[in-house]
């Protein structure tokens, strides 16, 4: 059984293993330089940035239930003057081994409602023009892609 909860600190430490997990399917392992102590601070201080759900199973044991994270969302709150407040999902993520069985769907459900209950204007995302088993997915929401805007960055420090 699957289950669906707001993240929690105690994640942290298994939600930066699924983050490594998809820089290592998005071809950008050493991409990821944030320290566990940031990501939780950010999420978990006195002023949050992020916010996100889980995936959860249950898997039984003989000292008791084992919950183990299959998959997980992290948004934060993206202002745009022309529409208002946005959510913008920053990362999505079912394990290799839990997908096609529903997980992504149930998160993206929780999202959505989320985005409803606190009134935001849309969720955005950016997604990988090589990444077809995504776009496939995003397209059974009906997204919208703009091929029209750049991505840009610009390092500091």
């Amino acid at each position: 059984m699957i289950s669906i909860r707001r993240a929690a600190l105690k994640d942290c430490k298994r939600i930066m293993e699924l983050v490594h997990e998809l820089a290592v399917y998005e071809k950008a392992a050493n991409e990821v330089t944030v320290t566990q102590a940031h990501f939780e601070e950010s999420g978990f201080g006195t002023n949050p940035v992020w916010w996100g759900f889980v995936a959860t199973s249950a898997q039984p044991f003989p000292e008791g239930e084992v919950e183990e994270i299959l998959g997980f969302t992290l948004y934060y709150i993206r202002y745009s003057t022309w529409k208002g407040q946005r959510m913008y999902l920053e990362d999505f993520l079912v394990t290799e081994q839990a997908r096609g069985k529903g997980i992504g769907q149930l998160l993206f459900d929780k999202l959505i409602e989320e985005a409803k209950e606190k009134k935001f204007s849309a969720i955005v995302w950016q997604v990988l023009k090589w990444n077809e088993p995504a776009i496939n997915f995003y397209k059974k929401y009906n997204a919208s892609f703009d091929g029209e805007w750049f991505n840009c960055s610009v390092p500091i420090g």
